[in-house]
């Protein structure tokens, strides 16, 4: 496993963060049901992740060719067998966006899998909607957990409910295929929905290829009509997530640092970040027509309670925020936080305390009460691209730390390191370990 020395840094200059992981998904999947006539999607994440979703939509009969950052997408109403099991890799998105567009396939059936970390994570929730749809779906292991067995055949349409607490990935599926079922569904969420703004997610981009969805204003039902997605041309915003972790890095451990590249009309939850760093006391402006933000170093924040249910990828970066917080920060709504790519909650926990943080977990979120000096730290990122990053960032606070897991990055941002060493960061490969 990949390992970097990290020393105490000061970081400055300007950045464009990678583009947004979550619409290039949704963008290629939807385009690969889009029609006869070419998308073109510009400016979209090609890393581990979004490769997986455009190799799956390949292996169901999409066209697809990139270039650089833009990916061509020649797609098709009816969906074909693909020859061999689909591998999503490490992406619970793609797996669960072509659990449900698997129902679309003319005939046969379609196996979908994906590493180890993805064979663990939960797919019922999916899996018993489509049931309710008139779609065969089970997993081979009996356990709601992936290798996942679709049939296909058409998805029939009716009523569907749907778990909503564990996570949104579920209805974005739904709704995404549901447009070509044989007749409306209604789709019912039950339970707590979480990562709400990544729903909202979906629709903007179902709107930019010609599909409106009606639904309640608390985003629990859903009246999904037939029609058909037309082709678009559709430009991917910069990722939110990552820029996150760019901007608690001004703030750690920048002097000026400028993010450019942002878009705040398309909706991401995760820019509630700018509005969470500002209640934290940091130094942050947002020019939202220009989409830029700029963030100095802060030498003491401030706590406080946080509940990131609808943000659950920003629990890396407001854990290591608190670092630098002279009283508690409190963060909840998290327990989906748990079944991600690791149990981040109980990770962030383990890791932490390393620096000299004290911390309190609960089912869903942790307490962290930062100490009065960062010790030096041996941290594991348990093959988790956000963890990596986030404690490459708190490290750069400490004279000198090891993180491991720096493979894990092209999952999201395969430059982070070269990018963070571009702004000043003092990282440098550390010995192979055992």
């Amino acid at each position: 496993m990949a390992s970097i020395i990290v020393r105490r840094s000061k970081i400055r200059g300007s950045i464009r963060c990678p583009s947004s992981k979550s619409y290039t998904h949704r963008a290629i999947a939807i385009a690969s049901i889009a029609g006869s006539k070419a998308s073109i999607i510009t400016n979209a994440l090609l890393a581990r992740d979004t490769l997986a979703t455009l190799a799956c939509c390949q292996a169901m009969g999409a066209e697809i060719r990139h270039k650089g950052t833009t990916v061509v997408v020649t797609g098709s109403h009816g969906l074909e067998p693909p020859e061999n099991v689909i591998n999503a890799e490490n992406s619970g998105t793609t797996i669960r966006i072509m659990t449900a567009m698997s129902g679309l396939v003319r005939t046969g059936y379609v196996i979908l899998t994906g590493d180890e970390s993805l064979r663990k994570r939960p797919m019922q929730p999916i899996l018993d909607a489509l049931g309710q749809l008139g779609v065969k779906a089970f997993s081979a292991k009996e356990n709601g957990t992936p290798p996942l067995v679709v049939k296909g055949g058409g998805i029939r349409g009716g009523t569907a409910i749907v778990d909503g607490s564990i996570s949104s990935q579920f209805i974005s599926g739904l709704l995404i295929a549901g447009v070509y079922a044989d007749s409306e569904i209604q789709l019912k969420i039950k339970g707590n929905l979480v990562s709400r703004p990544y729903v909202g997610a979906t629709l903007a981009t179902m709107e930019r290829f010609g599909v409106s969805i009606e639904h309640s204003t608390d985003m629990l039902e859903y009246h999904i009509k037939p029609s058909k997605y037309r082709s678009a041309q559709f430009d991917v915003p910069s990722d939110f997530s990552t820029a996150a972790l760019v901007m608690a890095a001004g703030a750690l451990v920048g002097e000026r640092l400028l993010i450019k590249g942002l878009n705040f009309r398309l909706p991401q939850g995760d820019s509630q970040i700018v509005e969470i760093m500002s209640r934290m006391g940091c130094r942050i402006r947002a020019d939202k027509v220009k989409g830029e933000v700029v963030v100095e170093r802060t030498d003491e924040l401030e706590g406080g309670s946080f509940n990131l249910g609808d943000t659950p990828d920003l629990l890396p970066v407001v854990s290591i925020l608190a670092l630098k917080a002279k009283s508690p920060v409190t963060i909840t709504g998290v327990a989906h936080a748990r079944v991600k790519e690791t149990d981040r909650v109980a990770n962030i926990a383990s890791e932490l305390v390393k620096f000299g943080a004290r911390i309190l977990e609960y089912n869903d979120g942790l307490k962290i009460t930062s100490p009065k000096v960062l010790k030096n730290a041996s941290l594991e990122a348990y093959n988790d691209h956000r963890l990596f990053m986030a404690f490459a960032i708190a490290a750069m606070m400490t004279e000198k730390s090891l993180v491991a897991g720096a493979e894990s990055v092209d999952v999201s941002y395969p430059n982070f390191i070269s990018d963070m060493k571009a702004l000043g960061a003092r990282f440098s490969n550390a010995p192979d370990r055992e």
